[in-house]
């Protein structure tokens, strides 16, 4: 029999320090000892008490991109009995989640120390499980859960303000967060500059944000004008990726796993071209949005660019 323990995330962090665990709810597979003693109930592992010579357990309600979990062992015996436990991520709870994402194995723990389990691209789920594919009794100390919330799709570009290196035309800026999606031209709905060296293209989203990923049109008519355009976020301008070549009238995403940053930048590097874009949004959660108790929502987004036809 396999012996569990669930974890449904409630809230998200402020900052990548937070425990998100701590205000969920938890449940486990079965309970040792004198039940009216509160030893080796499940809500021990998300107490905030990291003494390990009692016994620890937890269960977290919203999808979330998980970064990293820590686990810390007992450290009065029996600290093998950890050893071969699984780490499971995911939005299903059949048979108590256990075909969820398999994002790692816990080899060992010593004695009263802890585990922290990283993932640089983050793994998408509601519920987190630590199971033991093996008959025998499973003990947490404390179980820390940290990430941030999944986008949820609104566009707050919407709320932005939007510049660009030059204007050509009635090609101004604001035309990329105007909601209008039409990619014609000759229509006024893109941003268009004059063709200078270097030319870019900027969006101030007003506050921070998580940037997922990031979706560019091309023009039909000018289908090579983006080559080689570059998707800068933040502050320190890091880069999110590279327009190669992209058909005329097609789309294409760029994965930008949670960079965070509050300006989104456009820009061709190294020649005089012109810079045009028919559409930009930035989907995600606006800020300081409550979340639980004295808990806030870190914002999040993902980025999608159509260009002319």
């Amino acid at each position: 029999m396999r012996q569990a323990m669930f974890f449904l995330l409630l809230a998200l962090l402020v900052t990548p320090s937070e425990n998100l665990a701590l205000w969920g709810k938890a449940t486990q597979s079965d309970l040792v000892d004198n039940p009216y003693t509160g030893w080796s109930h499940a809500s021990n592992a998300i107490d905030g008490n990291r003494d390990s010579h009692f016994y620890h357990g937890v269960d977290l309600l919203d999808t979330y991109i998980v970064t990293s979990i820590t686990i810390t062992n007992r450290g009065d015996c029996c600290h093998t009995n950890i050893n071969g436990a699984e780490i499971l991520i995911g939005k299903s709870l059949q048979d108590n989640g256990i075909h969820n994402t398999l994002a790692g194995v816990i080899t060992s723990i010593p004695a009263g120390r802890s585990l922290t389990l990283s993932w640089n691209k983050g793994i998408e789920g509601r519920y987190v499980a630590v199971v033991l594919p093996k008959t025998n009794t499973l003990v947490l100390c404390e179980v820390g859960v940290y990430g941030y919330l999944a986008p949820t799709g609104k566009n707050v570009a919407l709320r932005g303000k939007a510049t660009q290196l030059s204007l050509h035309g009635f090609g101004f800026a604001y035309n990329a967060i105007d909601r209008n999606r039409d990619n014609a031209m000759e229509h006024g709905s893109c941003t268009h500059t004059s063709g200078d060296l270097n030319p870019w293209w900027r969006l101030d989203l007003l506050n921070t944000y998580k940037v997922f990923s990031i979706s560019n049109r091309k023009n039909l008519s000018y289908c090579s004008r983006l080559n080689g355009a570059e998707i800068r976020i933040g502050l320190f301008s890091v880069e999110c990726g590279v327009i190669s070549s992209i058909p005329g009238g097609f789309s294409s995403t760029f994965q930008c796993n949670g960079m965070e940053g509050r300006h989104i930048n456009v820009v061709i590097p190294g020649r005089s071209e012109h810079l045009t874009l028919c559409e930009v949004e930035v989907l995600g959660k606006p800020p300081g949005v409550q979340t639980g108790p004295g808990v806030m929502r870190q914002p999040f987004s993902m980025f999608r660019i159509k260009t002319p036809l």
